[in-house]
């Protein structure tokens, strides 16, 4: 079983001062990689953005683990005042 997420948190609402974004980020990223068997890549806008985004691709081989990422993620965009974080599971196609 191996399940594909795209994981996408912002700051486009400027809550979060530039200090708190990259903490936000860190612990976000760290929930994923603690819970992910692999990380595909992560993507970040760029410095000169309006908004502030970064979006990762991790894979999960057990509903369990999909399960944390999710309760990781939740209490980590909750601690940062944060409304969500976007969950878009892959429907992975070999073309």
């Amino acid at each position: 079983m191996k399940i594909t997420v795209y994981i996408s948190i912002g700051n486009s609402d400027d809550k979060l001062r530039q200090k708190d974004w990259s903490a936000f980020v860190s612990q976000a990223r760290a929930g994923l990689r603690q819970t992910a068997s692999a990380i595909h890549g992560e993507w970040y806008s760029a410095p000169d953005a309006a908004c502030q985004n970064a979006c990762f691709c991790a894979e999960f081989t057990s509903q369990a683990r999909v399960d944390y990422a999710r309760e990781l993620l939740t209490d980590t965009r909750t601690s940062f005042g944060q409304d969500s974080v976007a969950w878009a599971v892959a429907q992975t196609e070999f073309i």
